[in-house]
């Protein structure tokens, strides 16, 4: 159970920023000794693709805070994030943490599930992101897109963080993510079918 959360909590972290939970897993298995990486997936630790990762985070975080280009790197993170979420979900979900001692035996067989799933998880995420922040910009004139943005990528990293070293928070982070995809579902429905100026006609006779 802890492994699926670990991994869980990392994919969720990955739909919103898709650079810091492999970031964090790699720094924390290459510095510290609360993260033990499988074989498969110590390459994260390598010198070269921490400083790519932290490079592409540095282009993130400011992009993401520019109105209108925070819409287009959305778009452009639509593949970037579900395939870093599942990277996250494979590789911390079978990593050895201070919470996970035995990860092999929640994913002996058919390695590719977390994959999968950690690429579905992030997907939702960030599709939810990708829809709540244009309807943000225009309502606050984008005046709101630095602060909404710099709220995700502290968000992000707390998800990471918990996602860890007490995985089983995550369940609250699940919770809030679902009622976030709800709430965004909602709102766009009730956009949809509130009628324009004018298009209004009256049934009278």
């Amino acid at each position: 159970m802890l492994e699926f959360l670990t991994g869980a909590g990392l994919a969720v972290s990955a739909g919103l920023n898709a650079y810091i939970p492999l970031l964090a897993l790699g720094l924390a298995g290459r510095f510290l000794d609360v993260v033990t990486l499988p074989a498969g997936w110590v390459w994260l630790e390598n010198p070269w693709v921490l400083g790519i990762l932290g490079a592409l985070l540095v282009i993130e975080l400011v992009a993401d805070k520019i109105p209108i280009v925070d819409s287009f790197n959305d778009w452009l993170q639509t593949i970037v994030r579900p395939t870093a979420g599942g990277l996250a979900f494979g590789s911390g979900s079978t990593a050895s943490t201070v919470a996970v001692a035995d990860p092999a035996s929640f994913f002996a067989n058919n390695q590719w599930v977390p994959i999968a799933l950690g690429a579905l998880i992030a997907l939702i995420v960030h599709l939810t992101k990708a829809t709540a922040r244009p309807v943000i910009n225009v309502a606050t004139v984008g005046v709101a897109t630095p602060v909404v943005s710099a709220a995700e990528d502290v968000g992000s990293v707390a998800v990471s963080v918990l996602a860890i070293l007490m995985p089983i928070l995550i369940i609250a982070v699940i919770v809030l993510a679902a009622w976030a995809v709800w709430w965004v579902i909602r709102r766009r429905q009730r956009r949809n079918g509130r009628p324009r100026d004018g298009s209004a006609v009256s049934n009278r006779t």
